[in-house]
């Protein structure tokens, strides 16, 4: 009796291995589907832009002149003393980066980094 030979589209086929990314992107594409059928909320939150931040005492804690803490986190030194000596005020963009410099500095470093 001849031998019968197996196709190859008849073989067990094995789970394909997931990775972490493949994971969370199927979980993502899944929240993102039941939300746009109004099934999901997502969570949101507001951006909180502080009017005043204290320079000098961000830096003075980070143990910085005015030229290490503007050259570390890429900003104007002369700004950085108008801002320290009251002359002038950071912009809307300079105090979110400066926010964010005094809870996460090393994430701006990191962010920063040629």
């Amino acid at each position: 009796m001849p031998t019968r030979k197996k196709s190859a589209g008849s073989r067990p086929r094995s789970k394909p291995h997931q990775s972490a990314l493949g994971r969370r992107l199927i979980t993502g594409l899944g929240q993102a589907v039941a939300h746009a059928r109004g099934e999901l909320e997502l969570p949101d939150y507001t951006v909180a832009v502080p009017e005043h931040i204290d320079i000098a005492r961000v830096r003075k804690a980070m143990g910085l002149s005015q030229r290490a803490f503007a050259r570390r986190f890429g900003l104007d030194v002369t700004a950085v003393h108008a801002w320290e000596q009251g002359r002038r005020r950071p912009d809307r963009a300079a105090r979110i980066l400066l926010a964010v410099i005094a809870k996460e500095p090393e994430a701006v470093r990191r962010a920063l980094a040629a």
